[in-house]
């Protein structure tokens, strides 16, 4: 029996996930488990992670922020972490004011401290608005870690840290950006548990700068 079109193309979307997952899992684990246990070190010491993205990925980072605020599985205290593009009455007046690429910078002016982190998310990587964030949150002393399609693109050269998904659609990255946040979460809640949470937040800047893990496509 032959498929439909739709049926064909649905097929070819989830062979592409499966393919995308396979690379995350290959390539991506031990940088969202690094983020996870450096989070797990600036967090419960009174730092502060903010997130922002356009879109879809939008979306994401409020997924993100929802999860360390509330809780992944198990229970745990509330961390402070907060999604930019939330922020509606900020972002349209900043956005009237100063124009679209300082809708978060703006932001990440006034809430972020040396210390903190900043999470973006962007399938392309070339977000103007995300760009101008990671450069303010640089000159702040605010980690900046990139979550994108794939590299090299400016905003993982903008960051501190990337991971980039190379699938072949919009779509596939963000499912797998999806995976990446709950991986990040679970590897959070696994830190607060261990002992080495205790020793790293005397060492929260203690971070390599400029590393990036790409999840590549084999061609």
């Amino acid at each position: 029996m032959s498929r439909s079109p739709a049926t064909t193309g649905a097929h070819q979307h989830c062979q592409s996930l499966e393919e995308a997952l396979r690379r995350l899992r290959v390539n991506g684990l031990d940088q969202l488990t690094h983020w996870g246990h450096r989070l797990a070190a600036v967090l419960p010491a009174g730092g502060r992670l903010l997130a922002a993205g356009n879109g879809g990925s939008a979306a994401q980072a409020q997924h993100l922020t929802a999860e360390l605020v509330g809780r992944y599985r198990e229970e745990r205290p509330a961390y402070s972490a907060i999604a930019l593009h939330a922020e509606t009455s900020s972002v349209t007046a900043i956005g009237n004011d100063y124009g679209f690429e300082q809708i978060f910078a703006r932001q990440v002016a006034a809430h972020g401290r040396d210390g903190d982190v900043l999470v973006l998310l962007s399938t392309s990587g070339r977000s103007g608005n995300l760009l101008s964030a990671a450069m303010t949150a640089r000159a702040a002393g605010v980690e900046v870690w990139a979550l994108t399609g794939a590299g090299p693109n400016p905003l993982a050269e903008a960051a501190d840290q990337a991971l980039c998904i190379d699938a072949a659609s919009t779509a596939t990255v963000q499912e797998a950006h999806l995976v990446a946040v709950h991986l990040l979460c679970e590897a959070f809640d696994a830190s607060l548990g261990s002992s080495a949470t205790s020793s790293a937040t005397t060492t929260v800047r203690s971070a390599p700068r400029r590393a990036v893990a790409s999840v590549r496509r084999t061609r």
